[in-house]
């Protein structure tokens, strides 16, 4: 358990510090600048997962918390709402970033390209909706979240140190699951049918174009980088958010968590968003020249 602890602060670590860098790096283009649709959505994006990994998962926050003089039971409801609003945030927009991706990439002849000039009308409300739709739906959790009390024959289900899930209807629990599982099942095949979409694009633009370029020193457009960016995001969210649910789903129906699943389960949610905020920052050529400008001002002070 202690080498489990010691790669999940390591990991959050880093991930921390990436998404903090980003979310200030957004939050200046957005003030400062005309931002792009796509960057409305990627502040959203690393926002959450900043959320999500100072959250640690749960698991550690709450042991955290064990010091502050707040009802225990308060700080479990908290601490697991805020988590699961969060993950659902995280695969929503991360959804929205792959179709808003796929309009702005299509062609002037296809159907979405009607959506272009509205993007920026239409991110506005779908942030409501996505917003409104995870922390209505996750409210579930402040009945079925408490502190644990120790009391064996109520058989709560220990999650944490201090937190624990109350025993629910064998039907109820598999109702929750199947509608948590059909809304993601809904949004990762959309991301998938995007992704598809975008990777015929990019097929057929090189074929049309490829005697422009030299083989050589083939160049690549902004937007096919950022089209390629957002294919990585997307097959490694899906292979991430498959590996937590064969856990999650598991352990909920069957009804037992142990510290050492737990911990695996906590590192896998959270290396989508680590691996994210840094495959964003490698990839933004604004960034990039950001931290050059540092680098070389540095260089010239030293």
């Amino acid at each position: 358990m202690s080498f489990l602890n010691n790669v999940f602060y390591f990991q959050n670590g880093i991930g921390i510090l990436a998404n903090v860098f980003l979310l200030l790096f957004y939050i200046f283009i957005i003030l400062c600048h005309r931002p792009k649709p796509m960057d409305l959505i990627s502040c959203q994006l690393t926002f959450t997962h900043t959320v999500m990994l100072l959250t640690g998962g749960v698991v550690w926050v709450t042991d955290i918390f064990e010091s502050l003089n707040i009802d225990n039971d308060i700080k479990c409801k908290t601490t697991f709402y805020i988590s699961r609003v969060m993950r659902g945030l995280s695969i929503c927009i991360t959804c929205l970033l792959s179709v808003f991706q796929a309009v702005t990439i299509s062609p002037s002849t296809s159907f979405l390209a009607n959506f272009k000039l509205k993007l920026k009308k239409y991110i506005l409300y779908a942030f409501f909706y996505i917003w409104s739709l995870n922390l209505s739906f996750n409210s579930n959790l402040i009945f079925y979240v408490a502190g644990f009390t120790n009391v064996s024959e109520t058989n709560q289900m220990k999650v944490t140190k201090s937190c624990s899930l109350f025993p629910t209807h064998y039907i109820i629990r598999a109702l929750i699951l199947t509608v948590t599982t059909s809304i993601d099942i809904f949004l990762v095949g959309v991301m998938l049918i995007t992704s598809a979409y975008m990777v015929l694009i990019l097929f057929r633009h090189q074929r049309q174009y490829k005697y422009l370029h030299s083989l050589s020193h083939p160049r690549s457009s902004p937007e096919k980088r950022a089209t390629q960016t957002i294919l990585l995001l997307v097959t490694f969210f899906v292979v991430m958010y498959w590996m937590d649910f064969i856990i999650s789903s598991t352990a909920v129906l069957l009804w037992m968590y142990n510290p050492v699943i737990l911990s695996v389960q906590m590192l896998v949610i959270n290396v989508y968003p680590t691996i994210t905020s840094l495959v964003q920052i490698s990839s933004d050529n604004r960034i990039i020249n950001i931290l050059k400008n540092i680098r070389s001002k540095y260089h010239k002070i030293l």
